[in-house]
Parts: structure tokens; sequence; C-alpha cells
């Protein structure tokens, strides 16, 4: 039995203080306690500055309609009030500013936030794109090149071309949206990765060949992926996405960056606010080092090394279930046993 997208480190709940806005995942919590900066406007601003690194939060939509799967839906006029609320709370920034930021180490506007679609069905078009015209936001759709046209519930390739033309980027989420760790014992790691691999790069191909997209990002279809596809990513040049929670930061994968969910379960504002006013954990190292598991349960403890120049190590609480469980703090290493059986997924 196979678990995919487990990190215990995206499971760490935090309570935001001042400039230090901190959402935790899974598995962890921490409570910051609050920075007290000089009155000196201008150098509170340069401190702040160099407290807080380049940091976003990109969310994930697939479904803009109440006639589809709840699971992967939220309704117009939800949508609508999530986009309301960027506009007046938050600097919406292209996908690809996030990218670049983080790989050159550059400022971003605070609270950033990039807006992202998996799957490009129909009702992005003629839901949700309308209302990201108007406020004028980038955002980004994840195709599957194959499934393009197949049906009234997708987009069309006219379609697509037309909304790139109108400034929406498109990128990668494999030629059929292929499970991408399914028969990985069956056919041996070589074959399946040189299988996987092939549906990557000719997705990629036709991208490139129909809309000139210059850039390789590949959101992981169900956000299945290993340790093997991140290296395959990062060997190839490609910046992956996955659907683990969480905020972007200096410490990220830039072959696994995290997205927060915003539809079905959690479309609720008052929860995504909280999401959305968050900074990625400063995370410097992590005993589990692939997030697929081949067992339900942690043989061994978690040990999380944490930059803790701007949070208190000593204060962090980790949860299993919504319940606390056992944790120890050395120096800036945090340590957790979990004797329960994980859950499938």
């Amino acid at each position: 039995m196979h678990l995919t997208n487990f990190r215990p480190w995206t499971s760490l709940n935090l309570l935001a203080h001042n400039v230090m806005r901190y959402i935790a995942l899974l598995l962890c919590g921490v409570c910051l306690t609050l920075i007290s900066y000089t009155t000196n406007k201008a150098f509170a601003a340069a401190v702040q500055q160099e407290a807080m690194p380049t940091n976003a939060v990109i969310l994930l939509y697939h479904h803009v309609s109440t006639q589809t799967p709840a699971s992967t839906s939220i309704s117009p006029s939800k949508f609508k009030e999530h986009m309301v609320y960027l506009k007046e709370n938050h600097a919406v920034v292209s996908l690809q500013e996030v990218v670049n930021a983080l790989k050159n180490k550059t400022p971003l506007p605070d609270k950033a936030v990039a807006i992202t679609f998996d799957d490009g069905y129909a009702n992005i078009l003629e839901n949700a794109h309308p209302v990201l015209t108007e406020l004028g936001f980038p955002y980004t759709i994840f195709i599957n090149p194959g499934e393009i046209g197949v049906g009234p519930k997708q987009l069309t390739w006219e379609q697509v071309e037309s909304m790139r033309n109108e400034g929406v980027s498109f990128a990668n989420h494999t030629m059929d949206h292929l499970h991408m760790l399914n028969n990985m014992q069956s056919m041996g790691q070589k074959a399946w990765l040189e299988n996987v691999w092939q549906n990557v790069e000719e997705a990629q191909k036709q991208l490139d060949s129909r809309l000139a997209i210059g850039t390789q990002y590949l959101a992981y279809p169900f956000g299945e992926y290993n340790q093997t596809l991140e290296q395959q990513l990062k060997k190839h040049g490609y910046i992956g996405f996955g659907q683990h929670s969480g905020a972007v930061g200096p410490y990220s994968s830039m072959q696994a960056l995290p997205r927060f969910p915003a539809a079905g379960p959690y479309a609720n504002l008052s929860s995504l606010k909280t999401k959305l006013n968050s900074l990625a954990m400063p995370v410097k190292s992590s005993s589990v080092t692939d997030p697929q598991l081949k067992t339900r349960s942690l043989d061994n403890p978690v040990r999380l090394t944490i930059e803790s120049e701007d949070m208190r190590v000593s204060q962090v609480t980790c949860f299993f279930g919504g319940d606390p469980i056992e944790t120890s703090v050395e120096d800036n290493t945090v340590s957790f046993k979990l004797d329960a059986s994980l859950p499938i997924g």
C-alpha cells in the first residue's frame, strides 16, 4: 500500500502575530510570539523586509459551477466573493512572478497570491474568466492536451487560444490526467519512469506547439508525486506543483510547490483568510525525504530542523487528527513520534 502527499512538516498550525504569518499543515502547529520593532518607521520597514523573505500563497481551483462534483467545485457567487476579498486585501500576482522570485530570491509584494486552476473545464471560461478579467487578475490553468475539446465540459483549443491571447497562462497537467504513481511496482521503476515522462514531455510538446507557453511547469494530477518524480523534474528543468497545502517560500522545493485548495470543503472564506495570511514554514531539513510511504505507519521519529530567527521553536506543538501529540524540541529541531495508523492518502 502506498501513501502519497504525506509531508509531516506541512501540517503545522500557526498563530500569526505582526509580520509573521505562518500556516501549519497535516501534523504540526506552531504558536508564534509577537516581535517588537523600533518605532522608527524607515528602520522598521527595512527590518520587516529582511525578516520576511520571498513568500506567497498559491490558490488551487477546479470547477466554478453548481452543477459539478462538490468536492472540487466552488459556486460562481462564492468564487466572486473570494476574488473581491483578494482585490481588497492582497496583491494578486502571476504564477510566473512567484516562480521567478523564488528562483532569484527577490522580493514579492506583501501578501502575494497567485491563482491557478487544474483540468481546463469550460466553466472556468464561463464563470471565472469574466470575474478575473474585470478585476485585472492574472491566472494559470494547468491543462491536459489530450482532454481539450473532448466533451462539452472541456475547453476547446479555440477557446484556449483565445484566452491565451487575453493574457491567461496555460501549463502542463500531463496528457490525460495520468495517475503518475500507478504501475510503478508492476512495471519496475525504470520502465515506469520512462512511461510517465513520455506522457509529460508529449503534453509539453503540444502546449509549446499550440500556445508557445515558454515555461516548463507541471501540476501533478491528484497531487501525486514522489522523490523520484521530483528529481526527474529537476533534471529536466521543470517546476512542479502539488496539492498539499502550504505557502511557498525560500525553503520550498521548486519541484513540489504547495497550493491551497480553495474549493469544495475549503471554499469557506473565513478559514481561507487564515491560509491567505500565511508564510511558508522555514523548515531547513526533514527526516522524511519521500512523500510516498509504503506503510501506514511512521517507524521512526520525524525530525524537522527549523530556521528560528523570527519564531520560537520551543513553542511548536504537533497534532494528529486534531489532537496534540508528544513533541520534543532540542535547539532548532522538533521531533515527534506517531503510533497511530496513517489514513490512506
